[in-house]
């Protein structure tokens, strides 16, 4: 099997959990920002910093402003939620909801 097939495989498998799991309406920038800030998350409930997304691999290419409309979006849809009592800029991932519906932003 050439490398480009495996490459093929490998991004269709992953569309296709994506959209098992109700990832596929968000963007590509979005799904990387979820994903990033969950796998910055110990625990469910872990409070994650808009510096610790920003710095994350999958985010390195990303503009700042793109970043910050992405949160905006994840918040919209509550898949993100502004920490409680913290500073600014702190956010949980509701991972609780992945793999329902999520409202319509």
């Amino acid at each position: 099997m050439d490398k480009l097939r495996s490459i093929f495989e490998l991004r269709e498998m992953l569309r296709e959990l994506e959209t098992d799991v109700g990832l596929s309406d968000l963007s590509r920038i979005e799904r990387d920002v979820l994903l990033a800030a969950h796998s910055l998350s110990d625990r469910p409930g872990d409070v994650v910093s808009t510096e610790q997304i920003r710095s994350h691999s999958l985010l390195q290419p990303v503009a700042q402003a793109t970043l910050y409309r992405a949160i905006r979006t994840l918040l919209g849809a509550g898949l993100l939620e502004r920490a409680a009592m913290t500073r600014a800029r702190a956010y949980v991932v509701r991972s609780d909801l992945v793999g329902q519906q999520f409202p319509e932003s």
